[in-house]
């Protein structure tokens, strides 16, 4: 197994200064070849470690090039187990947006999201070189001016507007210097061009699972077909009349011996056969020159026709889903196609029911009651010259193609109808003008010599060595044969003299052709146990699958590919098949990643949002609409992608990962521009910070070294692999004791820290010593016993830091909390408060005026906040308003980032999504779905709809009685009229008790009374 696909071996750092034009074209990546990032170290009694459910052609290469423009998506593939150089991918995914709808903008944004560099041509770099060799004293440069005013000038490039020729000079000039030279004008548009091309061929790539599932069968004689039906199983049918059906997973579900004659001592030789799923029927060519109906579900015989005039060699048939008309085709031994159109197909089989039987079976006789019925049209063409190979019927054309192994009638388009007289007329003046000979024809009679179809109603491609089998596909309106010469050969259909490309490879004679249309791709299988997958738009060839990788033994008979579930089937002595290498696409959720997405960060210069992956992905996202713009993969090789960070230009992004690496990059083409990184053994790097200070451009990565390492960002710089500077001292002797979380720098002078095991550490960047120590209360009776204090993520509020008597520092905790905490006089707790229901708060964030604070928590859960005036003034005993909560994924989020500008947010979780909200919960959409959005459209976004994920899943309802206090549903439904039920009760009590009262007080009163009377009457001494 292997894949004709050139690779480079490593990734050109800079350009030649000559440079070609290319054809510019969109890419669709597919992302699913890539190769598993490693295993992070096994540390399961941490919590935070990382815990994500992730889930040849003779074509020049100008030919190439331009057969690259309008190329169609190809689905998803698996891992292919080869190591691959990092690829780049510009345009949309495959489950990604490909919409080119404008979108109304306001004039501030960017008016065309297509690049400004897919314009340019060789004209263009021509200008453009004679403008930078103009400035040789200058050194061959052009400044920001300059360039905006000669690229504004450029022809066909006039209408695009400064900003944009701005945009196109930052990304170019990652290094600010307000300049940039010819040689990383080169740099940048080579890069565009050469990587766009090597993510082109990736995205083409595809692979079967090998080795191939075998079973063995019941068959004893050769195989004729394999068919498909509805529901994904497979039917076989051999020589002998042996018919069973299969699954997909090559089970056996059902098999029967379908013919045989009592009066013979063997079965009736079979020939070919085809389903009519309308009627239920199983049509069936035998070598007795007949043509048999038996029914699908018992394989009792129906009827058969008889009487045929020679042997049926292939059959076909196709059946209206309007109408009660169908129409059966046979080719036979003498080349002739023959047609039986039925017009009513239901009562038509019913009448052959009933009529004499003959061994056995129903039978109609062909000349006697089929070819003079009146529901039946019955036409006979000579139209080859040797056996009929292949036959089949397009509705889409209404035509018949069959095929033959004879060179001057190798494969034939004929139409069922004969062409009109205005045709014949026009067909008689040609050959009169011309004095050529007119072809013979002759009226057709049963058992006389057949009739040729007019040349009017057929179009006849001769072929060397014949034809031994060929696929059709309307949708691409195109024809491939293959045959005894081991070429597979393209046509247009309506082009007979000369084929549109030829796709040579193959070693022995072709057997099998399928157009898969959809995929926009061509399977072929020859002689010898080759398996060939060629691409359409290219003529190249993708996939080979040789006989040791898929282990088929025997020789092959038939094969069928199903493109519904992407399995070939081949059957040799035994019955095998192979699946394409594809993910499960889940239609109800777009996705943004194919991994796990372990950090985003939002560029406001570009209006652009980066996210990367547990795969080592990172993908450029328009803000605006939710379209991918840009992919660069394997950033960091194998390794997963822990961290991000953009520098204070916003030109170049930071990447840190499980290598223990950092990496710069020039985001905008995926050219690395430099390595940092420390001598020796290196640990996963868990955040990244970056601050200005006094000029001097710092870069600050924490992670499991358990220190701070801090990398000079100078741009002037020459080394492309830069260890970091000294460790403070204090850092060595006083700092973490555990894996380093977290870490943020606020300016002027300060930078946080967490860690593992509950601490935070404030320090000063100007003479690196502990400013502070902060640490969670571990004995407070709020937490669990032995539950993990780990602080994963801090934050500064900028707003505040000038004021020592408010909080100005926030991080998370266990169980869920979220701590305010003042710097200060040692630094101690403002404020906390359980900010979640569940476990743990995972991100948090706060806008610019420091007014809200947003947090994430483990179930996919967010939560905004009113902290205007939270702990600004002093400590707090109570939680801030909650302002809105909404459920944004149904996993862990795993970052969250604010696009102020519009008053949105991001969130990213494990299950590969990133979505954009408003503050206040309103979806926007997912980056990555179908339709674009306009972010300044509330039209245009999803609300109020939610994700499909979150609407089903059980624990997104909200807080209900039933579920909270287990009442029972009959009362809750019966509420009021239980209420109602119990006030006439308590009032009809209160009522009794009066009436008692009553009644007692009148038996007193009587009782006293006649107590008195007695008392009178015997009076006591």
């Amino acid at each position: 197994m292997s894949v004709l696909i050139s690779r480079r071996k490593q990734r050109p750092s800079s350009a030649s200064a000559a440079l070609q034009s290319h054809n510019n074209y969109q890419q669709i990546t597919i992302d699913d070849m890539r190769p598993a990032t490693s295993i992070s170290t096994s540390r399961s009694h941490r919590s935070y470690n990382r815990n994500y459910q992730s889930p040849v052609t003779s074509k020049t290469r100008t030919q190439h090039n331009n057969a690259i423009n309008g190329w169609t998506s190809i689905a998803p593939l698996e891992t292919n187990s080869r190591a691959q150089q990092r690829r780049v991918t510009l345009s949309t995914l495959h489950d990604v947006s490909k919409s080119t709808a404008t979108i109304s903008r306001p004039r501030s944004a960017v008016s065309s999201k297509i690049k400004l560099e897919e314009y340019i041509n060789l004209d263009h770099l021509h200008i453009l070189k004679s403008a930078f060799d103009a400035n040789a004293t200058k050194g061959r440069i052009l400044t920001k001016k300059e360039f905006i005013s000669i690229f504004g000038s450029l022809a066909g490039l006039q209408g695009n507007n400064n900003e944009q020729i701005e945009l196109l000079f930052m990304k170019i000039d990652s290094c600010c210097n307000d300049y940039i030279s010819w040689n990383e004008f080169c740099t940048y548009m080579q890069l565009e061009y050469a990587e766009k091309e090597d993510a082109y061929l990736h995205g083409k790539e595809v692979a079967f699972s090998v080795p191939a599932i075998t079973s063995s069968t019941p068959h004893r004689e050769q195989f004729l077909r394999i068919l498909n039906t509805s529901d994904n199983n497979f039917v076989i049918m051999s020589q002998d009349g042996m018919i069973t059906f299969w699954g997909p997973d090559l089970k056996l579900k059902r098999s029967r011996q379908i013919t045989h004659d009592v009066t013979k001592s063997k079965s009736k030789w079979i020939t070919d056969f085809t389903l009519m799923p309308q009627y239920n029927k199983i049509v069936t060519a035998t070598g007795d020159r007949e043509i048999q109906f038996y029914e699908m579900s018992t394989f009792e015989a129906y009827c058969q026709i008889s009487g045929l005039d020679s042997v049926p060699l292939k059959i076909d048939y196709w059946g209206s889903r309007s109408s009660d008309t169908c129409y059966v085709l046979y080719g036979d031994v003498q080349g002739c196609i023959n047609v039986i159109q039925i017009a009513s197909a239901g009562e038509t089989l019913r009448t052959w029911k009933k009529s004499p039987k003959s061994d056995g079976i129903a039978s109609v006789n062909l000349e006697r009651e089929v070819a003079r019925s009146s529901n039946i049209r019955f036409t006979r063409w000579k139209v080859h010259n040797d056996w009929v190979g292949q036959l089949n019927y397009y509705e889409s054309i209404q035509s018949v193609i069959s095929c033959s192994n004879d060179d001057t009638n190798a494969l034939v388009i004929g139409s069922l109808q004969s062409s009109t007289k205005v045709d014949s007329q026009l067909r008689e003046v040609y050959f009169s003008v011309n004095n050529r000979p007119r072809p013979q024809q002759s009226n057709y009679i049963m058992g006389s010599q057949p009739k040729r179809r007019s040349d009017s109603d057929q179009t006849v491609f001769k072929i060397y060595k014949g034809v031994k089998t060929f696929d059709f596909s309307k949708q691409k309106n195109l024809i491939v044969t293959g045959g005894m010469d081991r070429i597979i050969r393209t046509w247009n259909p309506y082009v007979a003299n000369k084929p549109t490309g030829m796709l040579r490879g193959h070693n022995a004679p072709i057997n099998y052709l399928k157009i898969s249309s959809d995929e926009g791709r061509v399977f072929s299988v020859s002689t010898d146990k080759t398996i060939r997958i060629w691409d359409l738009q290219d003529h190249t060839c993708l996939h080979i699958v040789r006989p040791k990788a898929h282990k088929i033994r025997g020789d092959i008979q038939v094969a069928h590919y199903n493109a519904q579930n992407r399995t070939i089937a081949i059957a040799t002595d035994l019955l095998a098949s192979m699946t394409l290498k594809c993910k499960t696409v889940v239609v109800d959720m777009a996705t943004s990643h194919k991994e796990a997405i372990t950090a985003i960060k939002y560029n406001s210069s570009f209006k652009q949002i980066v996210t990367a992956s547990d795969g080592s992905v990172v993908r450029v996202w328009d803000i605006e609409t939710g379209n991918l713009l840009f992919e660069f993969t394997q950033a960091h090789g194998t390794s997963a992608i822990t961290a991000i960070m953009f520098d204070s230009s916003g030109r170049r992004l930071i990447t840190g990962g499980r290598d223990g690496c950092l990496r710069i990059w020039n985001y905008n083409n995926g050219h690395c521009l430099r390595i940092l990184k420390k001598d020796g053994r290196n640990q996963e790097i868990s955040d990244i910070a970056y601050y200005t200070q006094n000029k001097n451009k710092h870069i600050v990565c924490v992670g499991w070294d358990k220190r701070i390492n801090i990398y000079n960002d100078n741009p002037g710089d020459f080394r492309y692999v830069q260890p970091p500077m000294p460790y403070w001292a204090d850092d060595t002797l006083n700092g973490h004791r555990d894996d380093i979380l977290s870490v943020t720098a606020c300016s002027p002078n300060l930078l946080a820290t967490s860690s593992y095991n509950g601490k935070v550490i404030v320090w000063n960047l100007v003479s690196g010593h502990v400013f502070c120590r902060l640490q969670v209360p571990c004995n407070d009776s709020q937490y669990k016993s032995g539950e993990q204090n780990a602080i994963s993520k801090i934050a500064f509020l900028a707003a505040r830091i000038n004021d020592k008597l408010s909080a100005m520092l926030i991080s998370n905790g266990p169980n869920g909390f979220i701590y305010f905490w003042n710097i200060y006089n040692g630094g101690s707790i403002y404020a906390s408060f359980k900010a979640t229901d569940f476990d743990e708060i995972v991100a948090i964030a706060a806008n610019s005026e420091n007014t809200r604070l947003f947090t994430a928590d483990i179930k996919g859960f967010v939560g905004v906040w009113d902290i205007t005036t939270y702990a600004a003034g002093g400590k707090e005993y109570m939680p801030p308003d909650v302002l809105c909560s909404w459920r944004a994924h149904t996993q862990n989020i795993t970052s969250i980032d604010l696009i102020e500008y519009q008053d949105a947010i991001a969130t990213a979780s494990t299950d590969c999504t990133m979505r954009l909200w408003t503050y206040d919960g309103k979806y926007i959409g997912t980056f990555g779905q179908q339709e674009s959005w306009d972010i300044y459209d509330s039209t245009t976004y999803q609300s109020p709809m939610v994700p499909y994920d979150v609407l089903v899943d059980p624990q997104s309802l909200p807080n209900h009685p039933v579920l909270n206090e287990k009442k029972d549903m009959i009362e809750i439904a019966h509420k009021n009229s239980i209420a109602k039920a119990e006030k006439k009760k308590l009032e009809a009590n209160s009522d009794s008790q009066v009436q008692h009262s009553d009644s007692i007080s009148h038996q007193l009163i009587i009782y006293e009374k006649q107590r008195s009377s007695d008392v009178d009457q015997f009076p006591l001494y």
